[in-house]
């Protein structure tokens, strides 16, 4: 590639990021539903017109966003769920997502169609739903991978991801509503606690 053409590419790849971050702002503010390319058009400056050189629609803008979030997350329970002990990978990895998930709740209401549009089934298409569900399975494999190590069966160790998960967003939910501070807990050790449980279930100690 000549000079000329990594400066394309450069310019491209910069027009790129500020659509995205463009977008995220207003599906912040509109939700799935409530947004339009026009808007995020005139939130990046640019005309509709530049938008579908980079993006063929809106769901193609937020399954970009969704799954670079959750490239994030793989990164952050990979790198926690990492060494020899597989007791140890296993607790750290399961800390890893709610920490991500506490750190950046609005990565946690991107995931789950949360901007504006309640609790209720949302998606991108059958293809995009299906690479997004893969990419989320990707983050969690270092959990289910050290379970294993530590006796599970398959569907045992999909089971504790799937139960860990489950408390760790409910959890996030009491965090990011404001609800916990009614049961005077601190959420991020009542999700140690829980995971413990499932590794003393699991190991039998």
């Amino acid at each position: 590639m000549n000079a000329q053409a990594r400066r394309r590419a450069a310019v491209s790849r910069h027009k790129r990021d500020l659509i995205l971050q463009a977008a995220r702002k207003v599906f912040e503010q509109e939700g799935l539903e409530g947004a339009s390319l026009r808007l995020i058009a005139r939130e990046a400056g640019y005309t509709p017109a530049a938008l579908y050189f980079h993006f063929e629609s809106k769901e193609a803008i937020y399954a970009e966003l969704l799954g670079l979030s959750l490239a994030h997350l793989e990164v952050r329970v990979s790198t926690a769920a990492s060494g020899d002990d597989p007791r140890q990978r296993l607790r750290r990895g399961a800390m890893a997502f709610f920490q991500f998930y506490a750190e950046n709740p609005r990565d946690l209401d991107l995931g789950f169609y949360l901007f504006r549009g309640g609790m209720k089934p949302a998606g991108l298409g059958k293809a995009r739903d299906e690479e997004l569900n893969k990419a989320l399975a990707s983050a969690l494999a270092p959990i289910a991978a050290a379970a294993r190590e530590l006796g599970a069966t398959e569907a045992e160790a999909r089971a504790l991801v799937v139960n860990c998960f489950a408390h760790a967003t409910g959890l996030l939910l009491l965090l990011h509503t404001g609800r916990m501070r009614m049961f005077d807990a601190v959420p991020e050790k009542l999700m140690k606690s829980y995971v413990d449980q499932e590794l003393a279930a699991l190991t039998g100690k």
